[in-house]
């Protein structure tokens, strides 16, 4: 019986794609030329190389030879860009021919057919010929010939891919791209309930994944592609544990590089001790000299983060949190500082409403901004008396603080979620320039948040899942199974510092208290960590899966006891300041260093003054400094009032 003709789609195609062999005796790298191609087979795409003549006995070589002591291979940065506008170059018949395993042996290299289903990875390499090298690993741990793309063509190829992969960047290794089936349905679900976007996500999925930054937040912010895969699945081996680098066929074997530390503790952490808050700030008055200067910032600071500040005094202290004014100013010296403040405010604001709707139409970027800033405020807080309404003047302060920032910081601009944080500022201050300036400060700590390239916030991730692995490693095991060890369920809490995960009124209250910067930077992380925490419980005991986690921590919106997380926070900090076995990546992750020289601060010292405090922060940061060693931070009183 005569075989059916198999139907495929022919969806990318390019010449002069050379498939190296390495021939190691001779110290030769054999080239064979050919063509790549993306082609569908009833509906299965599959990458085929295949030269240029069929019988590759016959196919002419190029070969390379190296010299002694070339080879290695050079970091390359590489992205590998977002899924464009398709189009299927032709559609044939033809008939069905036996397929070419992946792997051959070695050589007997001629035409190769890989299901995109079974790539596993990809990475980008560069060797010292300067040629650019695209090197396959199979799901079996098995490496393809390296792939030189001699008439370019590489980008477009991985575009082409993405129209039935994800290629997410591996953290071990910033050449390597591991490969991700789409699931298009459950990222559509996912998004729908984790409500980032204000409309319905049936037609978001794609624009996501062409532009995440642009798309998330339409509703938030720059939210990357990292929703899987953008963590290192620990309970998983990778393929490419098990290759020796003689068995590559690499022209020369990659560096070993050490990737990512196991983050577990040697010895047990040790109990957690029980935390409880303190009295908020309600005496500012003691704290002030004769000429207004304050006399003790520290132990302020330490107020604040164990009980906050009475609301009364909120307008006046947040100023010295959010540097508008310095704490050892006096009171003659701050109005002079206000004046100057409100002169310059006001340029700035000046500048922007000058623009005429001419020039507007010319400078698309402030056209924008302005467009940007207007929808956003419109749906900023408006359960708040402050503002509610559509002639609510609170709306308008909103909307001009905004517009004169992006004046003030044009190159980063507006960028949506920023309303979230200019909005508790304006009702504590209720004064536009205050909060203008109050929201300066404010951005100099998140800014990083806001930048598109995302780093700061793959990074604060990637640190949460560091001390998530010390904190519970079963939790995150489970996670990882769950293929949610992105912690990509976070990410909202991270970008606004949980604006949008308690009431407006705790919201006061914990930002005070991560203004400080106490007990560390990333405190933040740590009321992370012990939400997660609280929760494992209902995640591992329910069995959630990828989209009900996302769906389960969605809803934890305005459930979460603010005490109770700031004390579970700090009692993991002390736990883990009390093991004397603490990893090295935890201890960056809390900034545990110690001066090399007992000499320069003494642990029971008390800055008086901004100049120290600057001084000494600046000492913390030199690299000379050694890890932390079991004992007392010392940027953390041990004792709390």
């Amino acid at each position: 019986m005569e075989a059916k003709p198999e139907s495929h789609k022919l969806i990318f195609e390019k010449e002069g794609v050379y498939l190296h062999t390495n021939a190691k005796r001779s110290n030769q790298d054999t080239a064979i030329p050919g063509f790549i191609r993306i082609v569908e087979r009833d509906g299965e795409p599959a990458m085929e190389w295949s030269p240029v003549e069929e019988d590759v006995r016959n196919a002419p070589a190029v070969f390379y030879t190296k010299k002694d002591g070339e080879g290695g291979e050079e970091e390359t940065k590489f992205d590998p860009g977002y899924e464009p506008d398709w189009a299927v170059i032709s559609t044939v018949k033809q008939e069905r021919r036996q397929e070419h395993p992946p792997v051959r042996e070695k050589g007997q290299w001629g035409s190769f057919s890989l299901p995109l289903s079974e790539l596993y990875s990809l990475r980008r390499a560069r060797f010292s010929l300067g040629r650019n090298f695209l090197v396959l690993t199979t799901r079996g741990g098995d490496p393809l010939p390296p792939l030189h793309f001699q008439r370019g063509g590489a980008r477009e190829l991985l575009k082409a891919m993405q129209r039935y992969i994800r290629l997410a960047p591996s953290p071990m290794d910033g050449r390597l791209f591991l490969a991700y089936p789409h699931d298009s349905g459950a990222l559509s679900q996912s998004f729908d309930e984790l409500h980032l976007f204000d409309e319905t996500s049936a037609d978001l999925v794609s624009r996501f994944i062409q532009d995440p930054y642009a798309t998330t937040f339409g509703g938030f912010s720059k939210v990357t592609n990292f929703f899987r895969g953008a963590l290192p699945h620990t309970h998983q081996e990778s393929p490419l544990s098990n290759r020796s680098p003689q068995d590559a066929h690499c022209p020369h074997p990659a560096d070993e590089e050490p990737g990512f530390e196991l983050i577990t503790c040697g010895a047990e952490l040790g109990p957690r001790p029980q935390v409880k808050r303190g009295k908020p700030l309600d005496n500012w008055d003691q704290f002030l000299d004769p000429e207004g200067r304050v006399t003790d910032p520290q132990k302020v600071k330490e107020l604040v983060f164990r009980g906050g500040i009475v609301p009364s005094l909120r307008r006046e202290v947040w100023k010295f949190l959010l540097g508008f004014y310095p704490w050892n100013s006096t009171t003659k010296e701050r109005e002079d500082i206000l004046r100057v403040k409100t002169d310059e405010y006001f340029r700035m604001k000046v500048q922007w409403k000058s623009v005429s709707e001419e020039q507007e139409m010319r400078n698309s970027l402030f056209r924008g901004y302005r467009s940007l800033i207007e929808r956003d405020v419109n749906r900023t807080d408006r359960h708040n008396s402050f503002f509610s309404g559509n002639e609510n003047p609170g709306l308008a302060l909103l909307h001009d603080v905004l517009m004169t920032y992006c004046m003030y910081n044009f190159d980063l601009g507006y960028v949506q979620g920023m309303s979230d944080l200019l909005s508790p500022l304006l009702f504590v201050t209720q004064n536009e320039v205050e909060s203008f300036w109050c929201l300066t400060g404010f951005m100099d700590l998140v800014h990083q948040n806001f930048e598109e390239s995302q780093e700061a916030m793959k990074q604060q991730l990637l640190q949460l899942s560091v001390l998530l692995r010390a904190l519970d490693p079963e939790l995150c095991d489970y996670l990882d199974s769950q293929d949610s060890g992105s912690l990509c369920f976070c990410f909202r809490w991270l970008l606004i510092w949980f604006k949008r995960e308690f009431s407006f009124e705790d919201i006061l209250s914990l930002w005070e208290v991560l203004w400080t910067r106490l007990p560390c930077e990333n405190f933040h992380l740590l009321m992370a960590s012990s939400i997660l925490e609280s929760q494992k419980e209902e995640l591992i005991g329910s069995n959630h899966d990828f989209n009900s986690i996302l769906k389960h921590i969605n809803e934890l919106t305005m459930k979460l006891d603010l005490q109770s997380v700031l004390c579970g926070a700090e009692a993991i900090y002390l736990q883990l300041t009390h093991c004397k076995e603490l990893p090295s990546k935890v201890q960056e992750v809390l900034g545990l260093r110690v001066p090399c020289s007992s000499s320069d601060e003494s642990p029971n010292s008390e800055p008086k003054e901004t100049d120290t405090l600057l001084a000494q922060s600046e000492a913390r940061g030199v690299s000379s400094c050694q890890p932390f060693n079991g004992q007392t931070p010392q940027r953390i009183p041990p004792t709390y009032p």
